[in-house]
């Protein structure tokens, strides 16, 4: 390797740092970008070096090989904030938190997102697995996003129609994976809105919180929505929070999977030959039924709890992996357990939400 790194970008960068899992070994070259003109330069370096590139932000949805990364990390963190007061839209900077920006629009009174509130990671990561929770998706709000094409340099502008956004999935995170540098999202919020009161667990928590209406419009009717969300999330310690071992992780590792209404009606008659009496649980979804992961999990003997070397499942949550000290192979091990003996007691695929980056010996795969 011939070229040289610009002098900001560092070396041997240890990545559990930059992932809220907390697993990962160095990578050889990490470059912290606070503009395009930096993403630029690195995407230069990288081809000129022949080395492999990956980007991250916040790392909350990202797994490192133990062994790390041997090309170069890019870490998008450009900021910024544009408000069109007459328009309801938000122009959020890809590095910008997300929980923040959730924040900012419901001190405004507007609504859309404040069922996503507490969930990690910054704004640019948000579209590209079309990030949901609560009855929300975060594709409802989006007007369109400006990425950084990594083949051409060029910024491309694309419309939310042009995301193909699906259940957890859009074009970032399917047929063009690796190609865009997300840089800029574009959400439109909904002024002196009502409450998007859509999921019934958290309906149940809004009617049991002392004071809270579900009517009303408005900053104190989102910011309401916005208190209990938080605290369902944190039961499940699914806010990170360095003081609670159990947020170690990359929130729900498993995806819900959607089962045509065929596919619904064999898994009831398969459980109920079982003999347990209980009904299997499900939810309308486009394609079908959407049948919970966590169900799934908990009923082929994967107790919360359960421990594998050093991962174990989430105390608190079914579909949340901890890291208890161990390592990624450890998390892997434990994952593909589960989803064998889900594939094999209910002959259902699941699949995993989390993107996991190999070690990649320098030389396997140049930066295109």
């Amino acid at each position: 390797m011939s070229a040289l790194p610009p002098r900001w970008i560092t070396q041997n960068e240890l990545l559990a740092g930059h992932t809220t899992i907390g697993l990962g070994g160095p990578a050889r070259f990490f470059a912290h970008c606070e503009n395009s003109d930096h993403l630029l330069e690195a995407l230069s370096f990288a081809r000129e070096a022949g080395l492999a590139a990956e980007v991250i932000s916040g790392g909350s949805n990202i797994i490192f090989a133990d062994e790390g990364f041997d090309g170069l990390i890019i870490q998008s963190a450009l900021r910024g904030l544009r408000v069109d007061e007459s328009a309801g839209t938000v122009l959020a900077a890809s590095g910008e938190s997300w929980d923040d920006l959730v924040r900012t629009c419901i001190g405004r009174g507007w609504g859309g997102i404040e069922c996503l509130s507490g969930i990690p990671g910054s704004v640019g990561a948000t579209p590209v697995q079309n990030v949901g929770a609560y009855g929300q998706e975060v594709s409802e709000t989006i007007v369109s996003v400006q990425a950084l094409d990594r083949q051409s340099g060029q910024i491309r502008d694309f419309s939310a129609s042009e995301c193909n956004f699906a259940y957890r999935q859009s074009r970032f995170k399917g047929p063009d994976a690796g190609r865009f540098i997300i840089t800029e999202v574009c959400f439109r919020l909904n002024k002196n809105a009502a409450p998007d009161v859509r999921y019934p667990e958290l309906r149940r928590a809004l009617e049991q919180h002392a004071g809270v209406a579900l009517l009303g419009t408005g900053r104190a009717a989102l910011s309401n929505v916005r208190e209990v969300v938080l605290a369902l999330r944190r039961a499940k310690s699914m806010i990170i929070d360095e003081r609670d071992p159990e947020s170690r992780s990359v929130g729900s590792f498993f995806m819900n999977p959607v089962l045509s209404d065929e596919a619904y009606r064999s898994l009831c008659d398969s459980w109920r030959r079982s003999g347990d009496g209980s009904a299997v649980p499900a939810f309308p979804a486009a394609g079908g039924v959407k049948v919970p992961a966590a169900w799934l999990v908990e009923h082929v003997g994967f107790p919360r709890g359960r421990q594998k070397g050093g991962a174990a499942i989430s105390r608190r949550h079914a579909l949340a992996i901890v890291n208890r000290g161990g390592s990624t192979a450890d998390v892997l091990e434990l994952a593909e357990d589960i989803r064998r003996a889900v594939k094999e007691h209910f002959g259902i695929h699941l699949g995993i939400e989390p993107v996991v980056i190999p070690f990649r010996p320098l030389g396997h795969e140049a930066v295109s």
